[in-house]
């Protein structure tokens, strides 16, 4: 009563000079704690509420880039409230990968709340739990007949494919020989479609028809596909490319502004919404291939997919059979854990293997000289089967130096722009203590191009790893970081290694590839992933004529 009777005395300039003197005390309290830290380091100067948000939400990847330009290989920023830690040199990124487990990030309400943070794999912070789920995702994916099956999957896929653009090929006007062809494609499209078909057949063993979706969006002649099936893939595609977008919305809106703030509320709501479809969608196909699992007989075959092996796993069905992770028992996996497992596999690996693919055609586009030393070794491979149409898995391993173009593509062009790292307890890194609780970030686009790390930087040289048994390995062990390190190294390296050599293999065995205009800089637009946008190829049927133009735009 009597709070409620000082609060009525108050005028409007009483009550703006109260909100005025709590604003002020804010940030001199903000700046006192920033300024008075331990280990103090360079970095751009937070704001007040945001941090460096201003910062990060620009340019990812040329913000990681001027990190360590401008602030040196160790420097920190402010992350939602929590200061972060980025660290540009591979020895400072071996101390995190050396150890067996650190969580990548800290308890995010928003990663919560979407349904992904403590699940899986990238996003669990329980050591136990990380564990059990690696376990079963490395048992699904590693093994060599899981490999060999998913090579021809590929095959078959890039067959398709070929008929696609064989099609629109005699559909343009301007060509008057089937044989000899040329098309306009949008080489990024194609190929996130591509991936996107290739990663639900590796998580689900069903299809998302996506290349048949985008074939049919460009083509007066529909694909064979029935329709139903095309527009319910095309479907959960863009939910999971929607729920993949609410992952980086969650993670750098904070709770008050998700629930409160009428514009942003909506958009949360919104991808809430896209969440609760597409959970009921994987549970409808888990509940779906249990079904089958039970009603097959003990001697079947089962399907070669991570959903399959995940549903028998520590089974009766499971010949593996392996019952004991460490010292402990290992159950069966549940529903939801399987699901979130099916969602990261499809999240992490359709727009990083398709980026990676455009970098490669982009570098290759560039330097025409590796251009045609990469095709001769292709070329050498299949001419020892003059019969064979395409490559098998044991045919990938000849090809030494599609894998240096693959490791050069991805120094100069990493998908991702760090990875991150957790703390809960004193470690010491670079010099300093630091204490239970922070954050760092690995910088991989530093560490990749650091002038120190790799003579001539900013040159495109597959030779650096061409002739790598020259190279004293133990020097710089994390300066490329491809797949992550230590004991979070992915477990699908194998496969997604082999589906990229292989779409090399394929693409440049049967097309010319090049670019619009070979002058034009690369544009990359940096969030999760770095995605390619406005690089302009053209291929064309593998004859005698010039290659000439197509416009390439990320899919979103």
């Amino acid at each position: 009563m009597a709070i409620q009777k000082i609060i009525g005395s108050l005028s409007i300039t009483d009550c703006l000079i109260f909100f005025v003197l709590i604003f002020i005390t804010y940030i001199f309290n903000f700046y006192h704690k920033y300024l008075t830290r331990p280990n103090p380091l360079p970095g751009p100067l937070p704001l007040p509420f945001i941090g460096n948000l201003h910062n990060i939400a620009y340019d990812l990847k040329l913000f990681y880039d001027n990190c360590r330009s401008n602030y040196g290989d160790i420097c920190e920023i402010m992350f939602d409230g929590r200061r972060c830690i980025i660290l540009s040199r591979p020895e400072y990124i071996e101390k995190f990968m050396s150890q067996t487990f650190f969580a990548k990030l800290p308890y995010f309400q928003g990663l919560d709340e979407i349904g992904i943070y403590g699940h899986a794999i990238a996003f669990n912070v329980d050591e136990n739990s990380w564990k059990y789920n690696k376990h079963f995702f490395t048992q699904a994916l590693l093994p060599p007949r899981v490999i060999d099956t998913f090579v021809k999957s590929t095959n078959k896929l890039f067959e398709e494919l070929s008929g696609y653009w064989k099609s629109l090929g005699n559909q343009n006007s301007s060509n008057n020989n089937n044989d000899n062809w040329i098309l306009e494609i949008d080489f990024s499209r194609w190929f996130h479609a591509f991936t996107n078909d290739f990663i639900s057949m590796v998580a689900t063993g069903e299809r998302t028809y996506s290349i048949a979706s985008y074939y049919n969006v460009q083509s007066s002649v529909k694909s064979e596909h029935p329709d139903a099936l095309v527009e319910d893939g095309d479907k959960f595609v863009r939910a999971i490319l929607k729920y993949v977008e609410s992952l980086r919305f969650f993670m750098f809106i904070g709770s008050f502004m998700r629930h409160y703030v009428p514009i942003i509320k909506n958009v949360a709501n919104s991808y809430l919404k896209n969440r609760d479809v597409l959970y009921e969608k994987f549970d409808h196909i888990i509940r779906k291939r249990r079904k089958e699992i039970e009603e097959m007989p003990m001697v079947t075959e089962m399907k070669v997919d991570i959903l399959t092996s995940l549903i028998i796993a520590n089974t009766e069905k499971d010949t593996a059979n392996v019952k004991t992770l460490g010292d402990e028992t290992v159950k069966p996996m549940v529903d939801e854990e399987i699901r979130c497992n099916l969602i990261e596999a499809i999240a992490a690996g359709t727009d990083t293997t398709a980026n990676i693919i455009c970098y490669i055609n982009y570098c290759l586009c560039k330097h025409p000289n590796v251009k045609q030393k990469m095709i001769s070794e292709i070329d050498s491979v299949f001419s020892k089967s003059p019969n064979k149409c395409y490559l098998e898995s044991d045919d990938l391993s000849k090809l030494k130096y599609c894998k240096a173009i693959i490791k050069e593509a991805y120094r100069l062009f990493p998908v991702l722009s760090f990875v991150s790292r957790y703390i809960k307890e004193e470690y010491e890194v670079a010099g300093y203590k630091w204490a239970a609780g922070t954050l760092f970030h690995l910088n991989i686009t530093g560490v990749h191009r650091h002038p120190d790390v790799w003579p001539n930087p900013e040159i495109f040289d597959p030779d650096r790893f061409y002739n790598s048994d020259k190279v004293d390995k133990s020097e710089n062990k994390y300066s490329l970081i491809i797949f992550g390190g230590g004991s979070r190294l992915c477990p699908g390296r194998k496969l997604a290694m082999r589906e990229v050599l292989l779409l090399m293999a394929l693409v440049y065995r049967y097309y010319n590839v090049e670019l619009v205009n070979v002058h034009e800089p690369l544009k990359i637009v940096s969030s999760t992933t770095n995605n390619l946008q406005n690089l302009k190829h053209a291929d064309q049927n593998h004859s005698h004529y010039i290659i000439i133009s197509n416009s390439i735009k990320h899919i979103i």
